[in-house]
């Protein structure tokens, strides 16, 4: 049976008002100007990706209807337009855009023999949140169906990827297009890989049985990985780097809290990711956006919303911060938000 990895991660329920509007946005000033809100048309929505132009984003959405997890979606910045990359059934998740901007790569279980049951057990999950009042902690199941497929910008000349057994997701590319990087069981462990782009040459990068290991990006030089993983306290995340030859792995944050979603700035200097405080077993904990310089360690916090704030990348250019949030925390469900960003000095 596949270990689901709990984060506690409540995008979906409600936190308490801690802050009046004007405290925390100015708080966020430093660093955060023109935040909007870029979907609205979904139960929920995040994980987005720029191209490589900056003109499309790639995210995961859930739309309203019979299927209740996410699919693979495609934005045009410029005009709003939005459209289904992924087939449309079962989970879909990581999408990434290939360096030239002519395709991309998403994980999809639209194969599971048994989607009908899938969606009826989600659902039964649901109604009995609503009838008891009582949120799920967050959890992912590394589904053994979902694979690593590429397509067209449209959906078009669906092609997988890895053809092993068990769950294979988590990819994103390199910067030359060469080669993915991503996360698999398939030796029965949640390791990452490097494959070409063309799911050949599979190779392994981590090495660190029962732990989980995934999340990966390769850095702007495409010499090194940043990642996530649980190695110090199960399903506590911690941010780790590692070189693409295996060597140098190396834990960037250590704290009792979950820290995960790390992703580089262009500069190849600097990375941000979420992270929340779970050293008080009773308070709720929240997920607040923090950059690091990898050099010195230093760190700022970016966000100070009573919503979750998770998932965070910079634009190709440095100047825009997209993210995962339910801002204020009294949304229904999570958002993708844009805001253009102003990198610390201090």
């Amino acid at each position: 049976m596949l270990r689901g990895l709990v984060v506690v991660l409540l995008l979906t329920s409600c936190v308490a008002w801690a802050q009046e509007p004007e405290s925390w946005s100015s708080q966020e000033a430093k660093f955060l100007s023109n935040i909007k809100q870029l979907t609205f048309d979904f139960a929920r929505a995040g994980e987005a990706y720029f191209s490589p132009d900056q003109r499309h984003i790639i995210f995961q959405a859930e739309q309203k209807g019979e299927n209740p997890f996410y699919q693979m979606f495609i934005m045009n910045l410029e005009t709003g337009k939005t459209w289904r990359v992924s087939p449309g059934a079962g989970r879909t998740t990581c999408g990434h855009f290939h360096p030239s901007g002519e395709k991309v790569i998403f994980a999809s279980g639209h194969t599971h023999p048994n989607l009908r049951q899938e969606y009826d057990e989600e659902l039964a999950k649901r109604a009995e949140e609503q009838r008891t009042r009582q949120r799920r902690r967050y959890q992912w199941d590394f589904d053994e169906h979902i694979k690593i497929y590429e397509s067209d910008l449209d959906g078009g000349n669906l092609r997988l990827l890895t053809d092993a057994p068990g769950y294979n997701a988590e990819g994103s590319y390199s910067p030359d297009g060469k080669q993915i990087v991503f996360t698999s069981n398939r030796d029965g462990n949640l390791e990452l890989y490097i494959m070409n782009a063309d799911g050949t040459g599979v190779r392994k990068l981590t090495n660190a049985p029962g732990c989980y290991n995934g999340g990966p990006f390769f850095s702007p030089d495409g010499k090194r990985v940043i990642f996530r993983a649980d190695r110090q306290k199960k399903d506590f995340l911690q941010i780790h780097v590692i070189n693409v030859d295996g060597t140098g792995d190396t834990q960037l944050t250590d704290t009792e809290g979950v820290n995960w979603g790390p992703y580089w700035h262009p500069d190849g200097e600097h990375i941000i990711y979420s992270g929340a405080d779970h050293s008080n077993p009773l308070a709720r904990p929240n997920y607040d956006l923090y950059v690091m310089h990898l050099a010195t360690r230093r760190t700022h916090r970016v966000t100070f919303a009573p919503g979750a704030d998770v998932l965070p990348v910079f634009s190709p250019d440095g100047k825009k911060l997209m993210w995962t949030s339910t801002r204020d925390g009294r949304m229904p469900g999570a958002q993708v938000f844009i805001a253009d960003f102003t990198m610390p000095t201090d």
